[in-house]
């Protein structure tokens, strides 16, 4: 029988993780519903951008050498506003076209002069200035046709949206969203919003849980919550493990007598780690339930937050073939002391500024991990190595949350 390791480092649990992988797949969707998927293919330009020399300011198009000195003045002989007129125009000796911004250069001109430089003067304008060659677009700058632009494991933000309609796409390739049971278990748990009882909370995690599968941009299935018996936990991951591609249980990973996730998969499930080296979060376990991949994340909410962070992101992320969206690291300097623990790496929560362009970095709140404000409420998460104990001043990495 194989033995299951247990309370190992963070980055031997992420090996461990990462053996175990699942297809996901691509689909294609209009750019309307592409925010915040991941690009599954690299992307390239149908067109070169510009498409033809345009101008990059509203003014005049003329001949560079007709403005070398100044005052001057240009006959002008038309006005070009779209694609289509520049045609019909030559720009000759002496003389410029009324040009508006994004319009096609038309022939024989090799500059622009912004309009608020000019002024006209009846068929006439007049020129404070030499005329600049770089207020002119070229042709494909930007890109160029058959240019990759989008490489795959792309996250479609705004700006790359944006990207994806200037290359002439109306579609995109995307992968798959994995879809993510979360299921929190515990006999006091109640939804939020009915009367609590004596010994009651409000059942928390699974919304938190959501948000982050959500940012991801993986679809989170909150599945009832399940009290303390086998069954229910039993009927509760058989359900999702049809349903779902992932497995997220909040509680009963620890070592008392009512654990019943990591009971349940000691007895009937495979378990490819036991406790991890970290803290807040060291009681995670990670394994399949009929052959679905599973977390079972700790019950306190800031444990359960950091393990995410910390654990299941990165799987997702290596098994969505993307890095994206990535952390956020900056190095403050400490304006509180702040200790770490003997043997598990340590995140706590702070509070982050600015001051005179560096960032600075203290602890000033209960960091309890069943304390979600104290989550909430802070900016970051100190990463500290173990058996260390951090003075004010020293420099420190930081997870922005």
């Amino acid at each position: 029988m194989r033995e299951t390791p247990y309370f190992i480092q963070l980055e031997e649990a992420l090996d461990i993780c990462k053996k175990t992988e699942i297809t996901t797949g691509f689909e294609r969707v209009p750019l309307d519903e592409c925010h915040n998927r991941i690009l599954a293919l690299d992307l390239e330009s149908k067109v070169d951008d510009p498409p033809f020399d345009n101008s990059a300011m509203d003014g005049y198009a003329m001949r560079y050498e007709d403005t070398l000195h100044v005052p001057s003045k240009l006959k002008v002989i038309g006005t070009i506003q779209a694609a289509g007129q520049e045609d019909k125009i030559v720009v000759g000796k002496g003389e410029a076209v009324r040009i508006m911004t994004g319009a096609p250069m038309p022939k024989g001109a090799d500059s622009i002069l912004q309009i608020e430089l000019t002024s006209q003067e009846g068929d006439e304008v007049v020129l404070q200035q030499p005329s600049m060659k770089h207020f002119i677009r070229k042709k494909g700058e930007n890109l160029q046709k058959d240019e990759v632009a989008l490489e795959a494991g792309s996250l479609l933000n705004p700006s790359r949206i944006g990207l994806c309609a200037t290359m002439g796409h109306s579609t995109v390739p995307v992968v798959k969203r994995l879809k993510v049971a979360i299921i929190s278990t515990g006999d006091e748990l109640k939804q939020p919003g009915v009367e609590l009882e004596r010994g009651q909370i409000y059942e928390s995690n699974s919304f938190g849980i959501s948000g982050l599968v959500n940012w991801l941009g993986h679809t989170p299935v909150r599945m009832h919550s399940v009290g303390d018996t086998i069954d229910d936990l039993r009927e509760a991951l058989n359900q999702a493990s049809t349903e779902c591609d992932l497995i997220l249980t909040s509680g009963g990973v620890s070592m008392g007598e009512w654990d019943l996730v990591r009971k349940i998969m000691e007895e009937e499930g495979d378990i490819h780690f036991w406790r991890v080296k970290l803290r807040p979060g060291s009681p995670p376990l990670f394994g399949k339930w009929n052959n679905t991949p599973i977390f079972g994340l700790p019950g306190n909410p800031v444990s359960s937050h950091v393990v995410f962070r910390m654990l299941v992101a990165p799987w997702i992320r290596h098994n969505t073939l993307t890095s994206e969206p990535a952390e956020i690291m900056i190095t403050a300097k400490l304006s509180t002391k702040v200790k770490s623990s003997k043997d598990c790496l340590t995140l706590r929560r702070v509070s982050v500024e600015r001051k005179e362009g560096s960032f600075f970095a203290s602890q000033n709140i209960h960091q309890g991990s069943g304390n979600i404000a104290s989550m909430a409420l802070s900016e970051g998460l100190v990463i500290l190595k173990p058996g260390f104990d951090y003075s004010i001043g020293d420099s420190v990495d930081v997870m922005l949350l």
